[in-house]
């Protein structure tokens, strides 16, 4: 068996390629010889993943040197000195020339300036005159200390926005994975409306979720969910606060956000209720998944995300409803969370290729309304709904 044969589902060898040629191009329009990316997680991780098809995990920093025209080094946890020269030419490290190899771990403040101290010497050895990071606020702090105090002469310039818009319109391959994470979302989703009941607890439904979730192909990902009696809203809540148990009548938020066959994220979001709902409850998703096809009918190419929102924000208030004061719609890829976001602060505008989650909501103490899909942005706006999942309260 050869080593790839372990990953389930790659990226194509055409599609790596054209993300490389593509940053290659955006870098020598800015003269640069080299960029840098560092990741330590698989949810908000995507700038590792998407130049080497393969992700950062467990909190371990992943740093990628990308150079103008040579093979990129990558330097990662292992032993101390560690060095794997591949050339190219490894089926699973494609386009990687060297692995370096320390044992630093965020958790231990010292340790840290080792990645940052290889990373210096194969950028001198490599004779870097002009270096890019990208997202760079997003590096360990450490890491960014060390590697700016040991640049000396080599200029720094930011290439976030030049990787970031590469980033936010897709391929067709990638499409086509984004579409296979929103199908396994839909049949998670299938799954806990076939197993939830009184007495289970919602962490038993979340790990029910999770398991069905993982013998699908996800790898990575969250799922939210916390019931409460009708009445008393149910918000979106971690692991740690689900231990409540349901019961007859209950209701219960769910959010599914994992990454799908290949580790493209979608997210989806319904309500679900071990009983009849509330008119009340009702009503609250009706207005969410008006906001929802308003936000939709906006979402077309050279719109402007801030643009957007503020839109979104006007719709709610005008119907006696709060406006967004956090995150509402957002692209998704590699990263749960990545640009262009729909909210005032971004720049960005929406683009042909794009992918969106769309998921307004609003919370009383009495209900959480909320609903999540995914939508890819063709020609004229986005197409039909990727999720396949019914828009509606599911009363089981």
């Amino acid at each position: 068996m050869t080593q790839h044969e372990r990953i389930p589902v790659r990226i194509s060898d055409q599609e790596l390629a054209r993300r490389w040629k593509a940053l290659r191009a955006a870098m020598k329009a800015g003269d640069v010889d080299a960029v840098v990316v560092q990741a330590t997680n698989d949810w908000l991780g995507g700038n590792v993943k998407w130049l080497t098809d393969i992700p950062a995990n467990n909190g371990y920093p992943r740093t990628v040197l990308f150079y103008a025209d040579d093979l990129m080094t990558v330097v990662e946890m292992g032993v101390f000195g560690g060095r794997r020269t591949l050339k190219g030419e490894d089926p699973v490290h494609r386009g990687v020339g060297t692995i370096l190899t320390t044992p630093s771990f965020p958790s231990i403040d010292y340790t840290v300036r080792y990645d940052a101290d290889l990373a210096v010497a194969d950028l001198r050895a490599h004779g870097v005159r002009r270096l890019g990071i990208a997202n760079g606020t997003g590096f360990l702090a450490g890491f960014s200390q060390v590697l700016r105090d040991g640049l000396g002469n080599i200029d720094v310039v930011n290439l976030t926005e030049e990787l970031d818009a590469l980033k936010a319109v897709k391929s067709a391959e990638e499409q086509g994975l984004i579409r296979r994470a929103a199908a396994l979302q839909d049949d998670v989703f299938g799954h806990v409306c076939s197993v939830i009941r009184p007495g289970l607890r919602d962490i038993d439904v979340t790990s029910a979720a999770q398991m069905k979730a993982q013998q699908l192909g996800s790898e990575q990902g969250i799922f939210l969910g916390a019931s409460a009696r009708v009445g008393i809203r149910s918000p979106f809540m971690g692991r740690h606060f689900q231990g409540r148990t349901l019961a007859a009548g209950d209701h219960l938020s769910l959010l599914i956000e994992v990454n799908g066959p290949g580790g493209f994220f979608c997210e989806i979001a319904r309500t679900l209720v071990l009983g009849k709902a509330s008119s009340e409850l009702l009503e609250g998703f009706a207005a969410v998944k008006a906001a929802q096809d308003h936000t939709l009918s906006l979402l077309k190419p050279g719109a402007k995300a801030r643009d957007v929102a503020a839109a979104h924000d006007q719709y709610m208030t005008d119907r006696g409803l709060p406006p967004e004061i956090r995150l509402y719609a957002h692209s998704q890829g590699y990263d749960m969370v990545e640009r262009p976001l729909v909210r005032h602060d971004e720049p960005m505008t929406i683009s042909e290729g794009m992918h969106l989650a769309v998921h307004p909501g609003y919370e009383t103490e009495s209900i959480f309304a909320v609903i999540c899909d995914n939508y890819l942005i063709g020609a004229d706006g986005p197409g039909p709904c990727i999720h396949r999942t019914e828009k509606r309260v599911f009363e089981l």
